[in-house]
């Protein structure tokens, strides 16, 4: 029996010292809080630097954007009546002469053009009349063919009143007979 109460003892010896592996039990009412790996962090840092910098440039991109709409002020468009051109169209061979009836608009993009180009409308005139006069019928078919001849006459338009500028030709009428 005295064997069974020395190993007994021993037992007791054994539990009662500390386990180095064994991790000491937190104290009642505190948390213990352990500190994330290396890599959890690196990986962390660069999730929230991606996300701040994607929130940025949206920002940048999109914001900054609309808050330059906002400031700049639309100037209303002015527009110049032209005087009426009609001419004869080229002759392709038929016995029938065609006539071409124009009303057009001159769009400017500011009102303080208007004093420097009404002095520039007879060679603005001399322009139109000498191209129209060179199209065919079949030069002014369908849609594409007006949209054409807008751009022509805003490019001759520009020609003529350079250095200023005409943002577009607008057709009020036009009448092929």
């Amino acid at each position: 029996m005295a064997a069974k109460a020395k190993q007994a003892a021993k037992e007791k010896q054994v539990d009662d010292a500390p386990d180095e592996e064994a991790a000491p039990a937190p104290a009642k009412g505190k948390l213990k809080f352990k500190l994330p790996s290396r890599k959890v962090l690196i990986m962390g840092v660069a999730a929230l630097v991606v996300l701040g910098g994607g929130g940025f440039a949206a920002f940048k991109f999109l914001g900054g954007k609309h808050e330059q709409q906002a400031k700049t002020e639309v100037k209303p468009a002015v527009f110049v009546d032209m005087p009426d051109v009609l001419v004869n169209l080229a002759n392709t061979g038929s016995e029938r002469t065609q006539y071409l009836k124009v009303k057009i608009v001159l769009e400017l993009p500011d009102q303080a053009l208007v004093p420097h180009i009404q002095p520039l409308m007879p060679r603005v005139m001399d322009a139109f009349q000498t191209y129209l006069r060179e199209l065919r019928p079949t030069d002014l078919d369908g849609s594409a063919g007006l949209y054409r001849l807008k751009e022509e006459l805003t490019r001759r338009v520009n020609v003529a009143v350079a250095p200023n500028h005409v943002t577009a030709v607008l057709f009020k009428e036009i009448v092929v007979q």
